[in-house]
């Protein structure tokens, strides 16, 4: 049997950190029912769902609630009466790591419970995650991690160096990295027997597996995400065997940012290996992802040279980015 019944934790959680996990972990082990308040307005910096989403995953055990924020922070009584409001009834308990929790518990005719309200548990806020996210990552758990990762994307023609350059840049930057998905989905059709036969609905699948992939492993990477190619790159390559564009897939690929694209150049030697089929439309690739890349507004930049030059060129934009 646990302390009290029904207790609340409310705050901004923007975004969450481990400092907010151990305020809700300790509420919730003395409380039969927890509810969790997120409050909200449009213009602050990390979305509510993406907030909503990770103290869920985080803590499964609580009732998370989404609260506009149309309260002045020092309206005490305001905030207890919308409290009631919203839960139906006072909690018995208020649990928080700030000075508010004991009027704002009094108002409501609850108990206050201070949790490290001098941070020496988990030295982190806020406002320090969003001042140097990539400073903070040890503070954070995998889905807010994966929500400030930076996210570069390689894409281009078939054989100009694009796995090559991702595997340099995870070396680099200690980071992970995210192999081309479609090509193992290529591997299995062949091994099956099925060389030339594709439909829209294979391009769909890939796309969705690649941006699966990329998302698990953007959870745990150090800083930067590096990407052999994107959904993005699998709706021109959806263009060139379906000889049409394909909405679904354009679609998600819109959903979905990086921070940066870089393009392989054409000009280093074709490398056939087994799988490879476009060395006759590769110029004809390379510059429709230079029209697509140009169309869609995205932040990119050319590889291009040698394996070398496309090295050094890839780190110094990335250091620029990181610093």
């Amino acid at each position: 049997m646990k302390p009290y019944r029904h207790g609340i934790v409310i705050g901004k959680f923007c975004p969450p950190h481990k400092g907010h996990s151990y305020l809700i972990g300790t509420a919730s082990s003395q409380c039969e029912k927890l509810s969790v308040f997120v409050c909200w307005k449009p213009e602050q910096a990390v979305p509510i769902d993406i907030r909503m989403s990770c103290i869920k995953e985080v803590h499964p055990e609580v009732n998370v609630i989404a609260v506009e924020d149309t309260l002045a922070d020092d309206d005490t009584p305001g905030w207890a009466a919308n409290t009631v409001r919203i839960l139906g009834n006072a909690p018995e308990v208020v649990f928080t790591s700030e000075d508010y929790g004991e009027g704002y518990a009094k108002a409501m005719g609850a108990k206050h419970v201070m949790v490290d309200r001098d941070r020496t548990a988990f030295p982190c806020s806020g406002t320090m995650v969003r001042t140097n996210p990539l400073d903070c990552l040890e503070w954070l758990s995998p889905c807010v991690r994966a929500y400030y990762v930076k996210r570069i994307c390689i894409v281009g023609a078939e054989s100009t160096g694009k796995t090559t350059l991702a595997q340099q840049l995870a070396e680099h930057y200690r980071t992970s990295w995210v192999p081309e998905y479609g090509r193992d989905y290529c591997v299995e059709k062949w091994k099956n027997g099925i060389t030339d036969d594709w439909t829209s609905e294979e391009f769909v699948v890939i796309a969705r597996e690649q941006a699966r992939r990329e998302d698990e492993a953007a959870r745990t990477a150090n800083k930067v995400l590096i990407c052999d190619t994107d959904p993005f790159a699998t709706s021109i390559w959806h263009e060139r065997y379906m000889n049409r564009r394909n909405t679904e897939i354009e679609e998600l690929a819109n959903k979905r940012r990086y921070d940066l694209y870089l393009l392989s150049g054409d000009e280093i030697p074709f490398v056939q290996d087994g799988l490879r089929d476009g060395e006759h439309i590769r110029h004809w690739m390379h510059e429709r992802f230079v029209e697509a890349l140009t169309a869609t507004g995205k932040h990119w930049s050319f590889a291009s040279g040698s394996i070398e030059e496309r090295l050094r060129h890839s780190i110094k934009l990335l250091d620029a980015m990181l610093t």
